[in-house]
């Protein structure tokens, strides 16, 4: 890749502004001045810019605890999404979320650059498990239970079966932990309305073999490597490309 669209691509300014920067000096490669913006390099050559070696690892996995109030999406004119809360360089990049959660619903958002990877989660044929933390408005019982094990018919489909396991459960609340197979548009919150409770707060805490740990509410990391390769087992792809974090 040329220096000049590798450094664009990093989030370092439009590719007129990076090869001004390169051409007055401003950028290292293997420790020499490079002012030739054409210099072919990977993004595994050591970079500097301005003194401060880059990060130039162009693919990027990792898992967000998303707050309440955000929306899922790439940008929005008028409020704030997940990717303010990522570095510049992952939107540049195209590091984005693999599929949403709804606004007032926090827990675990994993975003990639890998398009592939993205598809196989997402793909209904697949069937990656979702693990919700829910809580209702008043009591659940077994026949909630055996409802959603069942399968509810949500009028303009039939839910998947899902695993119903009650943590608690009051005269006007409980809280349960909800493992569902697909994702359909605010899914886990109807198939509460269709036993007849309405869910008043949401919380992500798995996505396939991903958990969110003790990540604090609003950071992010990285997957580790072990995380990556059992991603990628998960949906089928048997080799799991080379970790970036260890390129």
């Amino acid at each position: 890749m040329r220096l000049d669209r590798l450094l664009a691509t990093l989030g370092q300014g439009s590719r007129t502004q990076v090869q001004r920067l390169i051409r007055t000096g401003c950028v290292t490669v293997d420790d020499s001045i490079v002012r030739d913006p054409s210099m072919d390099v990977s993004e595994n050559t050591p970079v500097t810019l301005n003194g401060h070696p880059l990060d130039t690892r162009l693919s990027r996995h990792l898992i967000l605890h998303k707050p309440a109030g955000i929306l899922t999406a790439a940008r929005d004119p008028k409020q704030s999404t997940v990717m303010d809360l990522l570095p510049v360089e992952m939107r540049t990049l195209g590091c984005m979320p693999v599929g949403r959660l709804d606004k007032d619903t926090t827990g675990l958002l994993f975003f990639t650059t890998d398009g592939t990877l993205s598809h196989r989660l997402l793909s209904p044929e697949r069937h990656v498990e979702k693990e919700y933390i829910a809580e209702v408005d008043g009591p659940l019982s077994d026949n909630d239970i055996e409802a959603f094990s069942s399968g509810l018919n949500l009028g303009d489909f039939t839910a998947l079966p899902a695993k119903l396991e009650v943590l608690e459960s009051e005269n006007n609340y409980a809280k349960a932990c909800v493992t569902i197979r697909e994702g359909k548009f605010h899914q886990v919150k109807r198939m509460f309305e269709a036993v007849g409770r309405e869910v008043t707060k949401l919380h992500r805490e798995r996505f396939g073999p991903l958990t969110l740990g003790d990540l604090p509410l609003g950071e992010w990391r990285e997957l580790t490597e072990e995380e990556l390769r059992g991603l990628y087992l998960s949906v089928g792809m048997a080799e799991a490309p080379q970790s970036p974090l260890t390129r």
